[in-house]
């Protein structure tokens, strides 16, 4: 099973200015995180990031943040480790809600116009995040709970310790996330070197 840009959406976690400097490697995982944003923002992938009590934690780093504002993406606050008890799942695909006997109007308020239509059919979540073993961890197997296919980008997840990072790969592999890594992503989305984006997806990841 390959990834289809077309069938995407891109969800990064936490990579947060006060988060980041504890991570191990964490310039390296915040570089592979901007490049999975540009390259989304190139494919029309739609990108959603998450920041964990940012009154706190601060919001997402400049060279992120940069992207994710050009790319007009859905930014999640939230104080649950897990985003989809913040929300996370209902704004990623609404239209499953509609389909189970709601409608959009009965969604809070907030959420009701949160995602643009062509996201709504997009059942794959490539994500990656910080810190892995907690709350990349727990909003991915949320969202494999409420039916996602979820692809996590290991060389764009971090934790302090590689311990917990590898923990959590353990773990999502064992419950049946795919792991992959950045220039996976890119070449699978790619699919081949006559797309139009090649070479300049090509250049993101030299």
């Amino acid at each position: 099973m390959l990834l289809d840009a077309d069938e995407c959406q891109l969800v990064l976690v936490d990579y947060q200015t006060r988060m980041l400097p504890a991570i191990a490697d964490g310039l390296a995982v915040l570089a592979n995180a901007v490049r999975l944003a540009r390259m989304a923002q190139a494919l029309d992938v739609p990108i959603f990031a998450t920041e964990q009590n940012p009154s706190k934690l601060g919001h997402s780093a400049e060279t992120l943040n940069t992207v994710l504002a050009a790319a007009s993406a859905r930014i999640v606050s939230k104080m649950s480790f897990g985003a989809c008890a913040d929300g996370l799942a209902e704004i990623l695909r609404p239209a499953l809600r509609k389909t189970q006997g709601g409608n959009a109007r009965s969604l809070p308020k907030h959420l009701q116009k949160a995602v643009p239509e062509p996201a709504q059919t997009r059942n794959a979540v490539v994500i990656a995040g910080v810190e892995a073993h907690v709350c990349l961890l727990q909003t991915a197997l949320e969202l494999m709970d409420d039916g996602f296919e979820v692809w996590v980008v290991t060389d764009a997840c971090g934790s302090r310790t590689e311990r917990n990072r590898d923990a959590a790969y353990d773990r999502l592999a064992g419950n049946g996330a795919e792991l992959v890594t950045t220039e996976m992503v890119a070449f699978e989305w790619l699919r081949s070197a006559d797309h139009p984006l090649f070479r300049e997806i090509q250049a993101l990841i030299k």
